[in-house]
């Protein structure tokens, strides 16, 4: 079905020829619209247009508007102060449009037009470790883009850039090589709990080993070597760590309700033999320098406290490679080979400085331009209700699944409490979902730049902007649905609307744009505070227009039609940031 335009779209083109027609002179104009209090809609380009044209603005206003003339769209449009059009549109062009909308899968929301390739780096556990808050913006954010992106019609590949090389493997591998057991299984079925505890004890062990015996520490240095140079049994015994961190990583994002493929997992250790090249080609094209023994790369406005140029080190002195060979083949190889025009990293905000030196090597080094472009989706700190970085009342660092089980554990105590027919397993499963969508939305509904404090009372609160909030307002929804029996949901353009009808009518209109602007953007805390307006137009609609007690038939399958669309879109949007509608709370 081909895409709806919105009341927006069509006010404004209706507005723009009207333009044309009473004001020639002018060329196209650009009406400048907007939802507005006082109507439907305000057009204040008129202002910007009579100072152009050296006219009076209302003068020119009103000739706009004898230039509209009657139709069925624009119900009516008043002249306001110095040149402002406020415009009400008829009802019958609401519920026209909302019918369109509702007879779409998409409801009405068109694919991109210039849609193209996005490698989406997100999610990036470091292999041999456990998983912390730390880790949580990223895999959220990353995967609400990545939907939001898809469902836009972009092709989105998925990157987790996992940390899976790296000097620490030596003292590892070679602990495992002197206690082969340590790894291993009491049964086939392992969870990710078990992977875990393996892991932990094993690096436990090997760390005490290494900072305590001096022949150990030299055997674990020449393992290292042995990792880099490719040595097959080294090889081996670094994937079985890398497998039993999977195990690991899964189960924690199965908790997180995310799915995540083998193919996506590309870490440090997949450009290793890109690693050379990279240096090669960024020395020889005169991007990247000696200095001191290390090839570096330098830039006019990075520099340290005592005013020196601060370098992005590809190569080091000693021959090792920084992260920045790592990321530099990264840029290479998801342009070149997988064929991007857009690179999302969805990273730290502290690691800002080093991801700009990168890019900007990158500009330089032609494999970013004017057809292919990165950006860093950067994402603020994790906060405790003291405002302080998030940890334990030990001072440790929060374990992330521990959060997610907590949060279920309080969702369930909700849910428990609300729920007048569900079973023990029915409100274990709806427990899932409301506790994870309450982290998930707490993270979203806040903009990925600022920090936000972790609060899991006020997340899973039926009250305030919360996906509790949501949920059961989408609940509400269906259990009206069914109760109204055989009336079904229809649209009756002929019927007047109410205020509070209007308001939610024009609010629904809104989704495709909306999610427009955030698939460009990057900004999902858009789509969830869409969402809790919509919900709470819902509630203020609740107030005064009664659904199942409305005046007439017709007039009951209007508001079953309005509230049924408001649900799909809560499904729908809800969905894009990965958070469940459960259809009973």
């Amino acid at each position: 079905m081909a895409s709806v335009p919105s009341l927006a779209s069509t006010v404004r083109q209706r507005l723009a020829d009207a333009l044309t027609a009473a004001l020639p002179e002018a060329g196209s104009a650009d009406p400048l619209l907007r939802r507005s209090d006082r109507a439907d809609f305000q057009a204040n380009g008129i202002l910007a247009l009579a100072k152009k044209l050296k006219g009076n603005p209302r003068e020119l206003a009103t000739k706009v508007v004898e230039a509209i003339g009657a139709n069925d769209v624009l119900k009516d449009i008043e002249v306001s102060g110095p040149g402002f059009l406020n415009i009400t549109l008829t009802d019958k062009a609401i519920l026209d449009t909302l019918a369109a909308r509702a007879a779409d899968e998409r409801l009405g929301v068109p694919y991109a037009e210039k849609a193209g390739t996005t490698v989406i780096d997100y999610a990036q556990p470091n292999v041999a470790k456990e998983m912390h808050v730390g880790h949580l913006r990223s895999a959220v954010i990353g995967d609400a883009m990545v939907k939001i992106m898809e469902f836009a019609g972009e092709k989105v590949i998925r990157r987790h850039h996992i940390g899976d090389w790296g000097t620490q493997f030596g003292m590892l591998i070679q602990y495992l090589i002197e206690h082969p057991h340590e790894l291993d299984h009491k049964d086939a079925d392992v969870s990710g709990e078990e992977a875990m505890s393996n892991l932990n004890r094993l690096y436990k062990a090997a760390r005490a080993h290494f900072d305590s015996d001096e022949e150990f520490k030299a055997r674990s240095r020449d393992r290292v070597v042995a990792l880099q140079s490719g040595d097959e049994e080294t090889l081996a015994l670094w994937q079985r760590f890398v497998d039993e961190s999977k195990i690991y990583f899964y189960s924690v994002f199965n908790k997180l309700d995310m799915e995540i493929n083998d193919p996506d997992v590309v870490g440090e250790s997949g450009y290793n033999d890109m690693l050379d090249e990279t240096c090669r080609l960024l020395e020889e094209s005169g991007v990247a320098v000696r200095s001191e023994g290390a090839l570096c790369v330098f830039f006019d406005d990075v520099k340290g406290p005592d005013g020196n140029p601060v370098p992005l080190i590809v190569k080091k002195s000693n021959g090792g490679y920084g992260y920045a060979a790592t990321d530099l083949s990264a840029i290479r190889d998801r342009v070149q080979n997988l064929g991007a025009d857009t690179l999302v990293y969805v990273v730290d905000a502290r690691q800002s400085l080093h991801f700009k030196m990168v890019f900007e090597t990158a500009r330089r080094a032609g494999w970013l331009g004017d057809q292919v472009h990165a950006v860093q989706l950067a994402f603020g700190t994790v906060l405790g209700k003291d405002g302080k970085p998030f940890k334990t009342r030990e001072g440790e660092t929060v374990r992330l699944v521990d959060l997610l089980d907590e949060a279920i554990d309080r969702a369930a105590a909700v849910v428990r409490e609300k729920a007048q027919d569900l079973t023990e397993d029915e409100i274990a499963e709806r427990a899932a979902q409301v506790g994870i969508g309450a982290i998930k939305y707490a993270d979203l509904s806040t903009s990925a730049s600022r920090d936000y404090k972790f609060d899991l009372d006020q997340m899973v609160s039926l009250n305030g902007d919360t996906s509790v909030y949501l949920q059961y307002a989408y609940a509400r929804i269906k259990s009206i649905i069914r109760k109204a029996g055989d009336s079904k949901p229809a649209a009756h353009p002929d019927i007047a609307l109410a205020p509070a009808e209007r308001a939610l009518g024009l609010h629904l209109d809104q989704f495709a744009e909306t999610l427009a602007e955030v698939a460009t953007t990057y900004e999902p805390h858009k789509l969830a505070a869409y969402l809790y307006q919509l919900a709470s137009h819902l509630t203020k609609f609740y107030d005064q227009c009664p659904v199942l007690k409305a005046d007439t038939p017709a007039q009951l399958e209007n508001r079953l039609f309005l509230i049924d669309l408001t649900a799909r879109t809560l499904h729908q949007g809800m969905a894009l940031l990965g958070i469940r509608t459960p259809e009973r709370l």
